[in-house]
């Protein structure tokens, strides 16, 4: 895709100076949006993360959430997660001309060198089996990297200071809205394979050791692959395992 691409069709764009959490503000709008919609704030006064961890959004940070629709399966709409991680991944790469210096950690942060640079969140709400309402969530650490939570955390890192380029957040969203319209576009033609292989490309630690914590276990295996449904696979001495669900370590 050309680094130019125009504003998707159709797709709204709402600035905010503050907001609680741009997540939040994306459910509270989705009632009334016509069509997708990206929301970005400057800054969040309770951003938050997986598992309703709090996310540190200091100045000059990218926080902004795309409101959806779906009306499909919960479990299709997870490949999203997949189409987000792509588009913020190929955004980065050709803003920062860096591509090699980032890397997609399943199931949903960006990293940059041995740092996280981005985190991203999807929360659906629905009726029947359906995700009618969906927010996707995406985080970045352009200008300064927050404190760590977490002694097991991986590191976070700014992207200024993992690449010496320095972005506002309007750039990367002018430049997110169209790669994710083009890698969502591409999942609706022609499924998840080509999407699977692209992510696999740009995966952190493929083929070596990690362990997936679900909550339930700790599972310790080598980083086989992901399967049709973006569920992480690894070869451990016992046997080959599925996991849909876990934070992993590498």
């Amino acid at each position: 895709m050309c680094a130019d691409a125009p504003w998707p069709e159709g797709v709204g764009r709402v600035l905010l100076d503050a907001v609680d959490s741009t997540n939040a503000e994306a459910m509270r709008r989705l009632p009334q949006l016509e069509g997708p919609c990206w929301i970005l704030a400057r800054r969040q006064t309770a951003g938050r993360g997986r598992r309703g961890r709090p996310w540190s959004d200091p100045d000059g940070n990218f926080a902004a959430s795309l409101a959806l629709r779906p009306g499909m399966d919960p479990q299709r709409a997870a490949l999203l997660s997949f189409v987000a991680s792509l588009a913020l991944h190929e955004s980065l790469g050709d803003l920062t001309a860096q591509p090699s210096a980032l890397a997609i950690k399943w199931p949903n942060d960006l990293l940059a060198g041995r740092g996280k640079v981005a985190g991203i969140l999807l929360e659906a709400a629905g009726t029947a089996g359906r995700a009618d309402q969906l927010v996707i969530g995406i985080g970045v650490n352009l200008a300064r990297a927050p404190a760590v939570v977490s002694a097991e955390a991986i590191p976070a890192v700014s992207l200024v200071a993992a690449t010496g380029v320095r972005l506002r957040p309007e750039t990367l969203l002018d430049r997110l809205a169209p790669a994710f319209d083009a890698w969502h576009r591409r999942l609706l033609a022609e499924g998840f394979a080509p999407l699977r292989e692209a992510w696999l490309a740009r995966a952190a630690g493929l083929g070596g050791p990690v362990t997936a914590r679900t909550g339930r276990e700790a599972v310790h295996g080598t980083f086989e692959t992901i399967d049709e449904s973006g569920a992480l696979v690894l070869r451990t001495d016992a046997a080959r395992r599925i996991i849909p669900a876990a934070d992993v370590f590498f």
